[in-house]
């Protein structure tokens, strides 16, 4: 497959009152086109930065990133973000939610019924065509993480960018909502960064995982491919011995080899420690 995300010898330094503090050093990775993969690390290693500079919120201060070959310096239309929080307008429908991004995208080239009918289709394939009209007070915490999916697909990015977007809800709602991405994600064929805390999402979503060392200067440790046919079945795959040796292996990264990120963080300075926690929240 085509190597779509490039992201060479990538470095991130935060300025603190105390001096300059590293955050991320070395990181070399390419995602090739359809490919899901997942960041993985302990809180404070840099996975929401590194998720933050391939979204163009942020600047490298070292190195390069690239989507299709052209050099991301901003944010764009080719990369949508889905944060932990759905970050929703409540004062506006599920639908004007997802229109909005809609009419920001393709609105100086298409008329009203080609924006209202992308709009029902992003809702339509993430099954709130029924919650259109509802305000986001006026459903539950999934349907709004789903609406939040529905307005990155309606603008039909490049490369969809997840930041924990399970990590504040009920397992059970989790577990649904995953099994619902993996469709989404076999019907778009998206180009998909995830970051999580989460070993078996990770597993179960992903085509490879990248597990980064504890930070400060945190670097890529390990990646690990996923050897799992698709479509997934999480009851069918529970059992299966790919998917406990991959479940094993990035448990035997986090908990053995990189088991003690307080050691980390003890060693860097208080504002530092505060930074890290803040880019990676």
């Amino acid at each position: 497959m085509q190597k779509f995300v490039r992201i060479e010898r990538v470095g991130q330094t935060f300025v603190t009152p105390r001096g300059s503090f590293v955050a991320l050093r070395d990181i070399d990775l390419t995602v090739a086109q359809g490919e899901f993969v997942s960041l993985i690390g302990h809180s404070g290693c840099g996975k929401s930065t590194l998720l933050n500079l391939v979204a163009g919120l942020a600047r490298p201060t070292e190195g390069v990133l690239l989507c299709a070959e052209r050099e991301i310096t901003g944010p764009g239309p080719d990369r949508a973000v889905v944060f932990q929080n759905h970050s929703l307008l409540p004062w506006l429908s599920c639908f004007q939610n997802v229109h909005l991004a809609v009419q920001r995208v393709f609105g100086a080239r298409e008329g009203k019924a080609q924006l209202a009918e992308r709009t029902h289709a992003a809702l339509a394939l993430v099954g709130l065509s029924h919650a259109s009209e509802k305000l986001p007070g006026e459903i539950s915490g999934g349907m709004k993480q789903r609406v939040g999916i529905a307005r990155a697909l309606a603008i039909e990015p490049q490369v969809l960018l997840m930041d924990e977007p399970f990590g504040a809800l009920d397992a059970l709602t989790r577990a649904h909502l995953q099994d619902e991405l993996l469709k989404i994600v076999a019907a778009t064929r998206s180009t998909t960064i995830m970051v999580t805390h989460d070993v078996d999402e990770a597993v179960l979503l992903s085509d490879r995982i990248v597990m980064l060392t504890n930070g400060p200067a945190a670097t890529i440790g390990q990646v690990l491919a996923v050897p799992l046919p698709r479509p997934r079945d999480r009851v069918a795959l529970a059992s299966h011995p790919d998917y406990l040796a991959c479940r094993a292996a990035v448990v035997d990264f986090l908990h053995r080899r990189h088991g003690n990120p307080a050691q980390a963080r003890a060693a860097a300075p208080r504002e530092a420690a505060e930074v890290m926690e803040a880019a990676d929240a």
